[in-house]
């Protein structure tokens, strides 16, 4: 069965493809505007890796309307969790048996509910899986630690392909580096080098 797994190239999206593909015939994709290029580390990091890797296109008109959202509210949650919502549909309509994403079970954001999972397995004809869905933090640490290298840092220094980035590239073009620590909280994100 073919898997895509939505992909940032961040330690919770290498654990779940390496949690799933003893199962899966994996593809990590990687959803993007294309506003930055921040995308290409995280394939780099599925061809490190051996797995293949696509790019999902979403429209722009998603972004700028997550934007809207984070500078209404003044915090990222909501607009993160639309585009979430969205890249699973586009990745649930791309032709996957079974679609996947890095949410563990204390994430904030973005998360899919019991209901937002069946309608996607219904309307899509797709299985939703979140291999990650019954780990928390702590455990997810502890399997990283042993399992996978990573590179550490502040949000605004490390390249993933989350759409964090690309939001926040979208929101400093509009309102200003400024709008970025008004409306992000600082914390540190990760970016996967290899496997041990």
């Amino acid at each position: 069965m073919h898997l895509g797994l939505l992909y940032s190239g961040g330690k919770d999206s290498t654990l779940a493809a390496l949690l799933l593909e003893d199962f899966y015939d994996v593809t990590l994709v990687t959803a993007r505007f294309d506003v930055t290029d921040d995308w290409k580390h995280a394939r780099e990091t599925a061809e490190a890796l051996e797995f293949e890797f696509q790019p999902l296109d979403l429209e722009r008109e998603i972004a700028e309307e997550a934007v809207a959202r984070i500078r209404d509210d003044g915090f990222p949650r909501n607009g993160i969790q639309h585009v979430h919502q969205h890249a699973l549909e586009e990745l649930a309509a791309a032709g996957f048996d079974a679609i996947a994403d890095g949410t563990r079970r204390d994430d904030r954001v973005p998360t899919v509910s019991r209901a937002q999972a069946q309608s996607l397995e219904d309307r899509h004809d797709v299985d939703y899986i979140a291999p990650l869905s019954g780990f928390g933090r702590q455990a997810v640490d502890r399997l990283v630690d042993a399992h996978l290298e990573v590179t550490v840092g502040p949000s605004e220094e490390i390249q993933r392909a989350d759409y964090e980035a690309e939001l926040r590239a979208i929101l400093a073009a509009e309102a200003g580096p400024e709008a970025i620590a008004d409306c992000f909280p600082d914390h540190e994100q990760t970016y996967v080098t290899d496997v041990r």
